[in-house]
């Protein structure tokens, strides 16, 4: 019998460490698919909850943000693409790279967790942003991703353009501040144990296979 896993992934549509400890964490899951039965729910979080709707070119963004300069930004995406190969996804960084502001798109996987679609959402919104350069602050965009991944458009305008979901992803974005969490990716399993970071795959694995002796140690204490 396989052991229940709650795994909450606290991030930002925006975070390329995201994308690269997603996709070590569903290495790691992928390893261990005989011993568990795995619930993944993606949690909200903003990197620039006060980017204005026009977004900002990255470059300028970065060195402003991190204070480093043109050169380090450089450096530090190279070494992001590098380890996008590592799990089969392209950063496709040049001069258009935005950054944008994701409120809206995070409204959006609020509405498709409800629609037990959240995970391709989440996966179209990258693939998206740092692939094709799409500006996911739109609303035309946001509503044909989710026809993309087998939502109802129509119905994913009318979530977008009458501000459905607002006050659910600011209340959810204030829990897990409240809860200490100031970085993306954090990844949390069975609301006990957290990990930061686009950690690799064999970290994941370490961390969940700890947290079953646990259980296995509870249960057998119980």
């Amino acid at each position: 019998m396989k052991e229940p896993l709650d795994i909450q992934f606290v991030s930002d549509v925006m975070c390329p460490w995201c994308v690269v400890g997603l996709g070590n964490l569903n290495k790691a899951l992928d390893q261990l698919s005989d011993k568990i039965d795995t619930t993944l729910t993606f949690q909200p979080f903003e990197l620039n909850p006060n980017m204005p709707a026009e977004g900002q070119d990255l470059s300028e963004h970065i060195t402003e943000k991190y204070g480093i300069n043109k050169e380090q930004s450089d450096k530090n995406r190279e070494m992001i693409q590098a380890r996008g190969k590592e799990i089969d996804f392209d950063f496709n960084f040049n001069s258009e790279s935005r950054m944008r502001n994701s409120f809206d798109a995070h409204r959006l996987l609020y509405w498709a967790h409800l629609e037990g679609k959240q995970v391709e959402l989440k996966k179209a919104l990258f693939k998206a942003h740092f692939t094709h350069n799409q500006d996911v602050s739109d609303f035309s965009t946001l509503a044909n991703l989710a026809a993309s991944v087998n939502l109802d458009l129509a119905a994913a305008k009318g979530i977008l353009e009458n501000g459905h979901f607002a006050e659910e992803v600011r209340q959810q974005e204030k829990i897990w501040q409240q809860n200490g969490i100031t970085s993306v990716p954090t990844v949390i399993i069975n609301n006990a144990y957290a990990i930061s970071g686009g950690q690799p795959a064999e970290v994941f694995k370490s961390a969940i296979e700890e947290v079953l002796e646990k259980v296995k140690a509870e249960q057998a204490n119980a």
